[in-house]
């Protein structure tokens, strides 16, 4: 028997490859692992410039053990190259001539860029609707800004004229026993004379149904310098108060059927004025009253020219006194030295003036409860 060409194991050794020493098989390691297969395909020598290109043609690697023989595929054509013809030499690849290299040139690698995608066809309108709709939005936000900043001077303005007209008015209300209107001047604004406490033009204008016991007695007055302050038994000052009482024929009828009961019979008729003498005639079926307006401490008075009944002048004394209690209540004792300066008959009732200058605002109620809130 003759020993086997191989290195014990049967098998030709592969050539180009050193053959494995003997030794003990592998106990307890994992088996080692094979090279790969080496391709069979053809080595191919790729030209290099400025060296010379070799003409041999490629060397088949040697048929491995275990594999089919057979003679050796050539390698497909290259792509866009024309198949070899049988029979004639391979192409072989034109030499072109090397440049000359540049002391400086370095090899520069172009690193492809993908190129994006065309954009849609709507692309541009929707870039149209996007910019219109930021342009939009900015501007709702402008105006929401621009509404804050105006409606809040406007909404503190208002709150000012409101808290400020109600005191005036409720003190008016508590004077009178009407109910009134209370306006201020356009400038400043209320707020800012709020703030500072001096009101430089108020208007006041009670609703004409009474002025406290005489009916259809209508009062309208301007205040101006009212200036706000806490002192010594005062809340501040005004520097001037002028106002207009009027009171109508239908007032003047109505209050003495209420309050003196010894004329009610001669206002059965009606009330008339007469502007030429300054007096009012009551007239009844068959008695008459004539009276004249006039200043009486302060305030307003109607003072008895003459009673008449069925024909007969009678006393006056009685029908006078009981007109003094009614106009005594009506126009006298306002607060903050309001006085009558002056007193007129019109077509339509009497009219008269008021006026204070300098006036001392009382603090606490302590002389008038109806200026305590100021």
């Amino acid at each position: 028997m003759t020993n086997p060409p191989g290195p014990g194991n049967g098998e030709p050794p592969e050539r180009g490859r050193p053959p494995k020493p003997a030794g003990p098989p592998n106990r307890g390691f994992p088996p080692r692992r094979t090279p790969p297969v080496p391709s069979e395909s053809p080595t191919r020598h790729i030209p290099q410039p400025g060296r010379p290109q070799s003409t041999a043609r490629d060397v088949p690697r040697p048929q491995q053990p275990g594999r089919p023989s057979g003679p050796p595929q050539p390698p497909p054509p290259p792509l866009g190259r024309p198949p070899q013809q049988p029979g004639l030499p391979p192409n072989p690849r034109a030499q072109q001539p090397d440049p000359a290299p540049h002391p400086h040139e370095q090899l520069t690698t172009r690193i492809s860029i993908p190129t994006p995608p065309p954009p849609p066809a709507d692309a541009p309108e929707k870039q149209k609707r996007a910019f219109f709709t930021n342009r939009t939005s900015l501007l709702l936000i402008l105006l929401i800004v621009a509404l804050v900043v105006v409606a809040v001077p406007i909404g503190a303005e208002l709150y000012a004229r409101h808290v400020a007209s109600t005191k005036v008015a409720n003190a008016v209300q508590c004077e009178v026993q009407d109910g009134s209107s209370v306006s201020f001047s356009p400038a400043p604004p209320v707020l800012w004379q709020y703030l500072t406490k001096d009101y430089s033009d108020i208007s006041v204008q009670t609703s004409g149904n009474q002025v406290r016991t005489a009916k259809g007695m209508k009062v309208a007055f301007d205040i101006r310098d009212v200036k706000l302050s806490d002192g010594n038994n005062s809340q501040g000052t005004i520097g001037s108060l002028s106002g207009t009482v009027t009171w109508s024929t239908d007032g003047i009828k109505q209050s003495i059927q209420d309050a003196v009961p010894v004329l009610g019979a001669f206002v059965s008729g009606g009330v008339t004025t007469n502007p030429s003498d300054g007096t009012i005639a009551l007239k009844g079926a068959l008695d008459s009253a004539t009276l004249k307006p006039q200043i009486v401490n302060n305030g307003l008075s109607l003072q008895v020219v003459d009673v008449t009944a069925l024909g007969a002048k009678v006393s006056t004394a009685t029908a006078q006194k009981y007109i003094d209690g009614l106009m005594a209540q009506a126009t006298r004792n306002y607060p903050l030295g309001l006085h009558a300066d002056s007193i007129k008959v019109t077509d339509s009732g009497v009219q008269a003036a008021f006026s204070t200058t300098n006036a001392t605002i009382p603090s606490g109620g302590s002389q008038d409860p109806c200026l305590a809130n100021l």
